[in-house]
């Protein structure tokens, strides 16, 4: 028998009916390691479900990714430090307990199963199995033997009903009983095999061998329960302290991510204040590290944003300045040019015939360019109170027909518009910033639309809505954004028009100010259509006009390149 049978073969796992485990000395030639591996479909089955479900999460919290991330490296972490702890244990204590076991068991095959005759009877195995099985190790032994009739007889030492043949995975029973090559290597035809297998979830350590030079085979039966229960508190045991340092992880983790999302926090609150237009927030910089470095980047910026607004607001208002200022120094000029070209233009009107047939086109050249200087000029003064935003209303009950009425009648419309509007509908407005409006945008379609022009007036909820809709070609689509544009002119070619470019700008500021709106688009028939949406219940504080102030904004004759369509 081969004495080093027992030291081989070390780090097997617990499987039932499995092939033999390597022997000391050799197994069968075909023979392998006799372990089964688990069957993996349906952990491999989950993996797949859990990785779908995850695949549709979206983590879009900085914190839970934060978190997540810390999550999976100190799981990673545990697991791998868990698994090899268990392991390497685990290996220690089965290899430990078998060594002892198989130790004894040869020993025990040497010294008393050896001393047996070549053909003992039933009786004598019996006796002997039960002291081999009173070690130290207390396994159970089967002895099989030929007697002197040459019948099998057997001897175990738990009785008739304790460790039978049947016990014994036929693959441990095939390579114990095959006679091996005797060499030079190898001088024992026959070897010590053992194998763990598993009989209703207890493990048990199987071994057997044959007495060399004729005698009986022996098996032995150890139970691996107390190894087995040990390594099941180990696992519980690393599976807890696996589970603390997760929860610990997440603990790091949130402390990590308030660390880091606070500053974070921080700069998204001064990024919105500072879209508000409050350009004098500022972050407070602490530390030398990274988020540091982006407050510092962020005050920078807010700081040259600041400067940046304040050059343009003072630039603006000098602007705003300088135009108001002219605007009020051309007004004295005008006067006396005006004065002056009503006295010529009497002079055309009269029926005298003083004025000289060769100097009359000049004449009337000039009347008629001073009147666009003077609507400029007072278009110019009426865009300025509104960039300086002292444009007041003057409030009144306004009967809505009667006010576009007269609007058409003092400009000698009423041939060329249709009033669609029920009378006794009532809204508190400013009239003159009323008729400046509808006079820009009546004028404004007879001009490049054409008559006949429709003027619609309809309520809706509080609300009042006036149409004016002409029966032209439309407003191109690329000019249509620019239509209440100051200046904005739809043709290069024609830069120079007798309107000023302001007349449908004014219009809407006159409409703002009342809290209204107008829109510009083309009807579905044929035409542009300008609506006028006002609130009927407008309240607002009251300024007078001065004395003698003409209707600013009455500027019927401007070009629709600045206002709406461009040039026909």
């Amino acid at each position: 028998m081969c004495p080093a049978a027992a030291r081989q073969g070390r780090g097997r796992a617990l499987v039932p009916d499995a092939d033999p485990y390597r022997a000391g000395c050799r197994l069968p030639a075909g023979s392998a390691s006799v372990r089964q591996r688990h069957h993996q479909g349906g952990d491999r089955g989950w993996t797949a479900a859990r990785k779908g479900v995850l695949s549709r999460l979206r983590f879009t919290s900085l914190r839970l990714r934060l978190v997540v991330v810390f999550g999976l490296v100190a799981l990673t972490a545990a697991v791998s430090a868990s698994g090899i702890a268990y392991w390497l244990n685990r290996e220690a204590v089965l290899t430990r307990a078998q060594d002892a076991v198989l130790h004894d068991f040869e020993q025990e095959m040497q010294n008393r199963a050896g001393a047996l005759p070549e053909h003992p009877t039933q009786d004598e195995l019996q006796h002997t199995a039960g002291q081999m099985a009173g070690s130290d190790q207390r396994f159970s032994v089967l002895l099989v033997a030929s007697n002197a009739d040459g019948r099998t007889v057997y001897g175990s030492s738990g009785g008739l009903s304790g460790f039978s043949l049947q016990d014994v995975p036929v693959s441990l029973r095939t390579a114990v009983n095959k006679r091996q090559k005797v060499d030079g290597a190898d001088k024992h035809p026959y070897h010590l095999y053992w194998q763990r297998v598993v009989d209703h979830d207890t493990p048990y350590l199987v071994a057997g061998t044959r007495v060399i030079g004729g005698g009986p085979t022996g098996y032995m039966l150890k139970s691996l329960e107390p190894e087995a229960k040990d390594l099941n508190s180990l696992s519980w045991s690393l599976g807890i302290a696996t589970g603390l340092a997760l929860i610990g992880s997440a603990l790091l983790a949130q402390a990590a991510a308030t660390t880091v999302l606070k500053p974070v926090q921080r700069l998204g609150a001064a990024a919105r204040r500072l879209g508000e237009g409050k350009l004098d927030t500022r972050l407070r910089v602490s530390g030398t590290d990274e988020l540091a470095d982006l407050s510092r980047t962020f005050n920078k910026a807010a700081e040259a944003l600041e400067k940046r607004v304040a050059d343009m607001a003072a630039r603006d208002e000098a602007s705003r300045r300088f135009v108001a200022d002219m605007s009020h120094e051309l007004r004295t000029p005008l006067t006396a040019i005006t004065a002056v070209t009503e006295v010529l233009e009497e002079e055309l009107e009269a029926e005298t015939g003083s004025m000289d047939p060769m100097i009359e086109p000049a004449v009337r050249l000039v009347v008629s360019e001073t009147r666009r200087l003077n609507d400029l000029v007072e278009n110019l003064m009426e865009v300025t109170r509104f960039d300086a935003g002292t444009a007041r209303l003057v409030l009144d009950d306004v009967d809505i027909a009667d006010q576009i009425t007269a609007c058409i009648d003092a400009r000698a419309w009423l041939d060329a518009v249709e009033l669609d509007a029920d009378r006794g509908i009532h809204a508190r407005l400013d009239p003159r910033r009323l008729d400046v409006i509808l006079a820009n945008l009546i004028g404004n379609a007879l001009k490049h639309g054409g008559s006949p022009v429709r003027v619609s007036v309809r309520e809706a909820d509080d609300s009042l809505v006036i149409e004016v809709q002409d029966h032209g070609p439309g407003i191109p689509e690329d000019v249509l954004p620019h239509v209440f544009d100051r200046f904005y002119k739809a043709s290069a070619s024609r830069p120079r028009s007798e309107g000023s470019g302001l007349g449908l700008s004014i219009a809407l500021e006159n409409a703002h100010i009342h809290g209204g709106e107008i829109t510009a688009a083309n009807s579905p028939d044929s035409g542009a259509v300008f609506t006028l949406r006002l609130p009927r219940h407008t309240s607002g504080p009251g300024e007078q006009p001065a004395e003698g102030e003409r209707k600013p904004g009455d500027d019927t004759g401007q070009d629709r390149g600045a206002d709406s369509k461009g040039d026909a």
